[in-house]
């Protein structure tokens, strides 16, 4: 709690009847525990009441869910942020050499159709060796994920890390800030940078038919078996690209690069191609290596927060309480992505924490440590 004692309080005093400190301490723990909505959080509180007392302060017992309610609608979502990503520099893994995914989820029922309001969505940056979510922002609702990354990037220390992005972060002003935090980039490569796009499409579609007999390129290729599923990827990468029109224009480039994967599942196969700009010099089993974590946040975050926190079936939507209780949930996985000591999966894991108040004990060390 030290690094969210600065997050300022909503409510006027005459209404504090509990600390802000305890409303967060509450919730995260019930999240932790299996916890969806504010009525679980209230349920779960006065379950564990006895508990609860052995460490927080409890002036006037537990709120009640609509003081849950009330209070993450209003709390200030982009100081709980700043906190939060304060907090992750605090307890991760040094990161150099680390790859940091970003990318864009919708939270899908977060909408309010009496309020006109669209479903937020929400970006995050995501360390692949350390699996840990890093930081996240809000995407403006009359905008898009372009001008959320920059935000979003402004909060990390990327010093030695290796960024990678969808095609919708590929823009100059993005690698720029990337290249400026002292980071490496590979990044996806398509329509959306027209002429660059073409140019690499082109490059990498003449030079195969020719077996690359006049270029220098470095490949690498991976197999992979998986109930029933066959999945071949050939990677491609060339540091030769004086040619490309483009190319002072993107900061720190030094390599283009492609993967092809070809899938083949119950006698039907299928086949993609993937480009990508990368700051890197060539070395294709690194930018394999990143390419394939990018795949990361899709996994092991975004199908977590499905899966183990139903986040997609989450009816939370008024003002503010969609977004911080991402956080929450952003918190919570953190947590128990930690802890070594169980076999099992997220979803068990909060299911142990709701039963075992031993282990939800030791779910808080691992995370804050």
């Amino acid at each position: 709690m030290d690094h969210f004692e600065q997050l300022p309080d909503p409510r006027v005093d005459r209404t504090k009847l509990h600390s802000l400190t305890d409303i967060l301490v509450i919730t995260l723990c019930a999240v932790i525990s299996g916890a969806e909505g504010w009525a679980d959080i209230a349920e779960y509180g006065r379950a564990k009441q006895e508990w609860l007392q052995t460490f927080l302060e409890l002036p006037n017992g537990i709120p009640t869910d609509d003081t849950f309610r009330r209070v993450f609608a209003r709390l200030d979502s982009e100081a709980f942020a700043r906190c939060f990503a304060k907090w992750t520099k605090a307890i991760r893994k040094k990161t150099r050499g680390q790859v940091v995914s970003i990318d864009g989820k919708a939270l899908r029922h977060s909408f309010d159709t009496a309020a006109k309001t669209a479903a937020i969505q929400m970006v995050s940056a995501w360390a692949h060796d350390s699996r840990l979510v890093l930081a996240q922002q809000r995407v403006d609702a009359k905008s898009n994920e372009i001008t959320a990354i920059p935000v979003l990037l402004e909060l990390l220390d990327l010093q030695g890390c290796i960024v990678t992005a969808d095609a919708m972060a590929t823009q100059k002003k993005i690698v720029q800030q990337i290249r400026a935090k002292g980071a490496d980039y590979v990044l996806a490569l398509r329509g959306n940078q027209g002429l660059t796009h073409e140019e690499v499409k082109h490059f990498f579609e003449t030079r195969m038919c020719k077996g690359f007999a006049d270029t220098k390129v470095h490949n690498h290729n991976t197999q992979d078996y998986d109930h029933g599923r066959m999945e071949i990827r050939r990677y491609y990468q060339v540091d030769q690209i004086d040619w490309l029109l483009a190319k002072d224009d993107w900061s720190g480039l030094t390599s283009i690069g492609m993967m092809q994967t070809e899938r083949t599942e119950k006698g039907e196969t299928s086949q993609e191609t993937h480009y990508y700009l990368c700051s890197m010099p060539a070395d294709v089993r690194h930018f394999a290596k990143a390419v394939r974590a990018h795949w990361g946040i899709e996994n092991y975050l975004h199908w977590q927060l499905d899966v183990s926190f139903d986040e997609d079936d989450s009816r939370i939507r008024k003002d503010r309480a969609p977004e911080n209780f991402a956080i929450v949930r952003h918190i919570a996985i953190n947590m128990l992505q930690q802890d070594i000591t169980s076999k099992v999966g997220v979803k068990a894991r909060r299911k142990k924490a709701g039963w075992d108040n031993n282990y939800l004990s030791k779910i808080l060390v691992y995370g804050g440590t």
